[in-house]
Formats: structure tokens, C-alpha cells, sequence
């Protein structure tokens, strides 16, 4: 999935960083907005859609950012609660946003639908989850899908149910499934490579900090960017410390559309010397070095390849060697392309 004009969509990521209050979504999507990005991304769930309510040491989070706590107890804080998703949608499309959302069980992406959801995000710990991709995939609108900790075979499993339901407009995240994530260990290499092996268009979900990765990918042809989005980090939250706020969430846009600009072919490579006449003056071509009367031979004595470049291009010298001078010249005149037959462009 591209942008109209072939930029690639960047996707701010808002997940829990509303902290539970409907104000701060509001203000963060004005916010995204406000930095050049092009979407913004919700996560539809209620606690029961991922887990279970048990308080027994499989369902408890061991080590990392969310150390101690329950899954249903964190879901439960961080869930954006339904009843706000028509308003925000709505909101997101006044500021000139693309709104869509990643839902979680089948009543998440039946709620979605009934709010024109554009695009369907599966999440990385979801890829493995067939029916829940085939749901939304039946839809027919397209399919977004975050790698993370799938295996090769479970994601060629996922893109297979997108097209066993006839959608075939799947692209996927490459996702290093950490919070945070460290750049080193984002074998980003392995991006193009998606695209490849399963025949689809490929992006970034990328949890590291600062904006290297997003630059790194867009120049390996990255369609999509996804970064998470938060108003302002001192706010908290489960997501806190790997979202991006304002100032650097606007500054990853300008660094990714910079990086655009400088792989824009514009007219592809030249393929005449008289394409740019203004940058070429300090190009090389042949002058008269010495006085040359006409009848005279050029020779290395009396031509010169030297600078600006409005004389007749250095490719003729061999030639314009072996003939004499049609008239005079002066030193400093430019070696005209009459001296020579065949000699094309004289840039």
C-alpha cells in the first residue's frame, strides 16, 4: 500500500498512549497532524480479545518493560475503549489523516468495518492467528502485516489466508518484536527480502529509537513506516518509552521525505550531454591551446581539453587529430564540430 504520489505512508502508531483518557486521543491525533504524518493507527481490542483473565504465572510477564505485570491487567489499561473509535475516526479524517486500526478478535473488525476501516493491520504477535487474517482480509480491503516473532513458514501461512480469500493486496512490516527494540538487531537486510519470497509490497514497524531505520528503509523501498506516537513521554504509559513525541516524531517525517527526495530519479539518467548545459560548464571539451591557421593539423600542441565545457566533447579528440582546421583560430576558441563528420552532440 503507497501513497497516491508513491511517497511512503507514514503511520503514527497511538496504541495506549491516550493513557485512558478520550482528550488526549483527541490531542494526539491534532498532534500527528501537525507533523507531516500521513496516518494514524488505533488498536481495537478488549482485554478478553488477546487473553484470559487468570491469575496463574503463564499469564504473567516476566523480565522486560512490563516485568510483574498480569496480560489481562495490562490490556486492560492500555485498550482503547470502542465507544471512542467513531469519534476519532471522524476527527482523523477532518485533520487530513488516514485513520485505520489493528483489531484482535472477529467483533473488533466488525466494529471496524462499520466505520469504513481503509486498512487492516495485523499485528506481530497475531501473524499466526489464520482466522482472525482471513476475517478481515474477506473484506477485500488491504492487508497489513507485522513479521515480528513469526517464523518463515507461519508467515507464508498468513499471506496465503489473505489470498485464500481472494485479497491479494498484503504488505508486510518487518518488525523486531522488542519494546524498546535496538537498531543492531533490526536485520533490516531481511526487509526486501520479504517482498521477494512471498511476492508482496514491504514496510517497517519499527520500535527502535530516532529515525535511522525509517530512513534506512525507505531507501530500500520501504511502502510503509509505522512508529508509535506519544504527546509527550513524561505522560507515562505502557508504551511511553518507545514512542516518539512531537518534535521527533516530526522530525523522523522531514529525515523520511528528505531521504525521497534524494532517490527521486526525476528524469532518469541523461542521455544526452546537452541535458543540463548549466552544470556541464566545468566539464571538459576542446579549445584552441595556440594559433592554428586554416589548413593547418590540430595537434596536442595547438588543442587543449580543458575547461568550461561548451567546445566539442573530449570523445573527438583522436579524431579531430587526424584532420586540418576549416579557418582560423585564436587561442580560447572553441574547437568547432565541423572539424569533425559524425560528432554528435559538441556539450
Amino acid at each position: 500500500m503507497t501513497m497516491a504520489d508513491n511517497r511512503c505512508m507514514i503511520v503514527a502508531e497511538l496504541s495506549a498512549n491516550h493513557n485512558g483518557s478520550l482528550q488526549t486521543a483527541r490531542d494526539s491525533i491534532r498532534a500527528i497532524a501537525d507533523t507531516g504524518a500521513d496516518a494514524v493507527k488505533l488498536q481495537t481490542y478488549l482485554p478478553g480479545s488477546l487473553t484470559l483473565d487468570v491469575r496463574n504465572d503463564d499469564f504473567l510477564l516476566k523480565g522486560g518493560l512490563w516485568d510483574g505485570r498480569y496480560l489481562y491487567d495490562l490490556y486492560k489499561e492500555a485498550m482503547t475503549p470502542y465507544e471512542w473509535h467513531a469519534e476519532l475516526y471522524a476527527l482523523a479524517r477532518e485533520c487530513g489523516l488516514v485513520c485505520f486500526s489493528t483489531p484482535f478478535d472477529r467483533e473488533g473488525v466488525d466494529l471496524l468495518e462499520s466505520l469504513d476501516n481503509p486498512v487492516y493491520k495485523i499485528a506481530s504477535f497475531e501473524a499466526m492467528h489464520l482466522d482472525l487474517i482471513r476475517y478481515a482480509a474477506r473484506l477485500g480491503r488491504p492487508m497489513v502485516i507485522s513479521t515480528g516473532v513469526a517464523s518463515v513458514r507461519e508467515i507464508g501461512e498468513a499471506v496465503e489466508a489473505c489470498r485464500s480469500v481472494g485479497n491479494d493486496d498484503v504488505t508486510l512490516l518487518k518488525c523486531t518484536s522488542a519494546y524498546p527494540a535496538r537498531i543492531e538487531d533490526a536485520s533490516l537486510s531481511l526487509m526486501p527480502e520479504l517482498g521477494r519470497r512471498f511476492g508482496v509490497r514491504f514496510g517497517l514497524s519499527d520500535h527502535s529509537p530516532g529515525s535511522m531505520l525509517p530512513v534506512m528503509a525507505v531507501a530500500m523501498g520501504a511502502v510503509m513506516i509505522e512508529k508509535h506516537f506519544i504527546l509527550d513521554r513524561s505522560l507515562g504509559g505502557p508504551d511511553a518509552a518507545f514512542s516518539m513525541d512531537v518534535r521527533e516524531f516530526s522530525r523522523m517525517v522531514a529525515d523520511v521525505r528528505q531521504a525521497e527526495a534524494a532517490l527521486d530519479p526525476r528524469d532518469g539518467l541523461p542521455e544526452s550531454e546537452s541535458v543540463d548545459r548549466a552544470g556541464r560548464q566545468w566539464s571538459r571539451s576542446l579549445y584552441a591551446s595556440a594559433p592554428i591557421a586554416a589548413g593547418e593539423m590540430f595537434t596536442l600542441d595547438n588543442v587543449a581539453c580543458v575547461r568550461p565545457g561548451y567546445g566539442l566533447h573530449p570523445r573527438h579528440l583522436d579524431t579531430l587529430l587526424t584532420q586540418r582546421a576549416s579557418r582560423e583560430y585564436a587561442p580560447g576558441d572553441r574547437i568547432s564540430a565541423c572539424e569533425i563528420t559524425d560528432c554528435g552532440s559538441v556539450g
